[in-house]
C-alpha cells in the first residue's frame, strides 16, 4: 500500500504512516463503492405457472364445448335440414344414414373431452394432490388435438413433467 499523504510505501495492516503520521486507508476498487443491484429471484416453475395452466385448461374445456356444438349444428344442418333448401344435392337420402347414428357419439365425445379439460383446470387451480398426475395424463391425450390442444399439452408437460416439478407441486398441494 501507499500513503496518500506523502507517497511512502506502507506495510499492509498498518493504520498510520510511519513517515508522516497520516491515516492510511486501504484502497477500495472503484466498483465496490456502488451497491450491487439486487438479483431477481423467480418463484419455482410450478408456482409461477400453475394458476395460468389451470385457467387455460378451463378455457380449453369451454372451447371444446363451443366448437363441438358448432360442429354438431353444421353436421345436423348439412345432413338433416337440407342446408337451406330442398334442392341441396349432397343430403338426398341422408336423413336415416350413418350420420344420424354418429350424433350421440359425437355429443358424448365432446362432453367427455370438455369435462376432462375443465376437471384438470379445477384440480390445478385448487391444488389437489392428484392434480399433477391427472393433468399429465390428460395433456398426453390432448397432444393429438391440433393447434390449441397440442400447445396446451406441451405447456402442461413443460411445467409439470420434470421430477423437480413433482417436489414443487407436492410442496404447494392442498392436503386437506
Amino acid at each position: 500500500m501507499v500513503c496518500q499523504g506523502c507517497g511512502a510505501s506502507v506495510v499492509d495492516g498498518v493504520h498510520f504512516c510511519a513517515r508522516c503520521g497520516a491515516q492510511v486507508v486501504a484502497a477500495q476498487p472503484m466498483y465496490a463503492a456502488y451497491p450491487q443491484p439486487p438479483v431477481p429471484t423467480l418463484a419455482p416453475r410450478v408456482q409461477r405457472n400453475l394458476q395460468t395452466l389451470g385457467i387455460l385448461w378451463c378455457v380449453f374445456g369451454a372451447y371444446r364445448v363451443i366448437g363441438g356444438l358448432m360442429g354438431m349444428f353444421f353436421l345436423k344442418t348439412f345432413a338433416f335440414h337440407n342446408f337451406g333448401g330442398f334442392d341441396w344435392p349432397f343430403t338426398h337420402g341422408m336423413e336415416h344414414s350413418w350420420m344420424g347414428a354418429m350424433m350421440p357419439l359425437i355429443a358424448a365425445y365432446i362432453v367427455v373431452t370438455a369435462g376432462l379439460a375443465v376437471f384438470v383446470g379445477y384440480s390445478l387451480l385448487t391444488r389437489r394432490p392428484w392434480g399433477r398426475t391427472f393433468a399429465i395424463i390428460v395433456a398426453v391425450l390432448t397432444l393429438l388435438k391440433p393447434l390449441f390442444g397440442t400447445a396446451l399439452g406441451i405447456y402442461t408437460l413443460w411445467v409439470l413433467a420434470p421430477s423437480t416439478s413433482a417436489l414443487e407441486y407436492d410442496a404447494i398441494a392442498d392436503r386437506s
